[in-house]
């Protein structure tokens, strides 16, 4: 930053904080019925009672999800935005390269009908779809649970199993492995094809390498993020048909390509 960015820099210092002054002055005059901002205490990663999340260091967290308390994390797992973990009276255990989409909640069990307590236990290689509920409940390794699906206190998903899109699994079901179920409550309804089983792969493969460009979004500073608004702006693309009458055609800015090894599917299909 030059002498004159320096100069500009203090003077918009000052009139912030010659602003915010005024505020708080104008808040004192007006005594009991003064506007008052309550700050966002939204945070991340919470401990609760004595226990805190242990989180790996290369599993992704989004900003605006909650975990809370007594859960863990695994490597290359993925905790998408607006997702709630809550280890309040029980623990979470959410093993490597499982992703769970945004807007789904976990929770425990404080005690069912036979007064067990209950954990929630995820294996490695799970992919919980958006906005499923996960109460209570073992879901094994390389299973699938599709969106918002509710899995109530003591369902046992084997490994290979599928729970299909929006159905209730009552308390205490088992889901054998290599079944499909789904349905309200959710029952049998087939087998799980060769074609799902590499899918439910695929999947827990495409959201680790999908959560490692979150992460290097997230992680930017504000100059980074200001700096690719001024790119975007510069390197828009206006309609197609415009483009073709006066005969432009525009490329996307070198800053903006991402790297072929953060999306291994890329390299793949450009060879």
């Amino acid at each position: 930053m030059g002498t004159l960015g320096k100069a500009i820099y203090t003077v918009g210092f000052w009139i912030r904080e010659t602003g915010q002054a005024i505020d708080r002055i104008g808040c004192r005059l007006q005594g009991n019925y003064y506007f008052h901002e309550q700050l966002s205490r939204h945070r991340t990663l919470m401990n609760i009672f004595d226990k805190a999340p242990v989180v790996d260091k290369e599993a992704f967290v989004a900003p605006s999800a909650s975990v809370i308390g007594d859960v863990q994390v695994g490597r290359a797992s993925s905790i998408w935005y607006g997702c709630v973990l809550r280890g309040d009276v029980n623990s979470i255990s959410v093993g490597s390269g499982t992703n769970i989409q945004d807007n789904s909640l976990v929770h425990v069990a404080k005690s069912n009908l036979s007064g067990k307590v209950l954990p929630t236990i995820i294996g490695d290689n799970v992919t919980i779809g958006h906005s499923a509920v996960i109460h209570g409940c073992t879901v094994d390794d390389e299973s699938f649970v599709g969106m918002g699906a509710v899995l109530l206190d003591g369902v046992v998903v084997e490994k290979n199993a599928m729970v299909a899109g929006g159905a209730l699994v009552r308390q205490n079901t088992r889901i054998p492995s290599g079944e499909v179920w789904g349905g309200n409550p959710a029952k049998f309804l087939r087998k799980v094809t060769e074609e799902e089983i590499s899918f439910i792969s695929q999947s827990a493969s495409n959201y680790c390498n999908l959560a490692k460009v979150h992460s290097a979004e997230n992680a930017k500073t504000f100059d980074e993020i200001e700096f690719e608004k001024v790119l975007r702006k510069k390197f828009a693309r206006r309609d197609e048909e415009y483009d073709s009458m006066i005969g432009v055609v525009r490329e996307v800015p070198p800053q903006l390509i991402l790297p072929d090894n953060v999306l291994p599917e890329k390299s793949s299909k450009a060879s």
